[in-house]
């Protein structure tokens, strides 16, 4: 069903963008849309093109609504966490629902050379970020922590190599959910690497696959 949108609406927000569809689709779908459009073509993206704050914005105008995006949280108690592909954003980005099992979370990570938000959609996760180990330390003593912090529902986190490296964990008893958007998706094709936080120790995960894709479980 088509709809009109009569409200005035400020420029640069998710909510702009809604007034360009004239289709009946959820906020989560629209998000998606609105992510894919900021990105624009496919061609002859660098990480310097990336305008973050405005794809960070698109992020925080969304409201968390589980019933929008459920369908892609595929979680596995088994596992640390799930990653399950939403959307490849014109080869420019892949866009990631991740379900974290309860008292788990990842490895110390880098991205690739690559941005990446991060956004609570349901629960609350930890997040650490560490120091990059520096030239000729590795494997020699334990890795430095630049700082934690506690994400909340619908509250949005920015990380680049260049601020570090990091990991993120779920304390809850409960499953937790997060949207990521990596772009460019560096991770995707290259792996990314991980890191012992003990030596600082780091070793190259080549493939960083997915547990299900826009909605099936592979």
């Amino acid at each position: 069903m088509a709809v009109a949108i009569v409200q005035t609406v400020r420029p640069g927000t998710l909510a702009a963008f809604e007034c360009s569809l004239n289709i009946d689709v959820n906020r989560f779908d629209r998000l998606v849309l609105a992510l894919k459009e900021a990105l624009g073509p496919s061609s002859g993206l660098t990480s310097d093109d990336v305008d973050v704050e405005f794809l960070t914005k698109l992020m925080k105008d969304y409201k968390s609504d589980e019933r929008e995006w459920a369908k892609f949280a595929m979680g596995d108690a088994s596992r640390g966490y799930t990653r399950n592909l939403v959307d490849e954003g014109n080869g420019k980005s892949n866009l990631l629902v991740l379900v974290w099992s309860p008292g788990k979370g990842s490895p110390i990570h880098d991205h690739g050379n690559a941005h990446c938000l991060m956004k609570i959609l349901r629960g609350d996760l930890t997040e650490t970020r560490y120091a990059f180990p520096e030239a000729g330390e590795e494997e020699k003593k334990p890795m430095k922590v630049i700082s934690e912090k506690v994400y909340k529902e619908n509250q949005v986190a920015y990380m680049a190599d260049e601020l570090g490296v990091h990991r993120v964990w779920n304390r809850g008893s409960d499953f937790a959910v997060s949207l990521h958007l990596y772009t460019p998706p560096n991770v995707a094709k290259g792996g990314c690497h991980i890191f012992n936080e003990e030596t600082g120790k780091k070793s190259h995960i080549k493939n960083c696959g997915y547990y299900s894709a826009y909605g099936k479980k592979l």
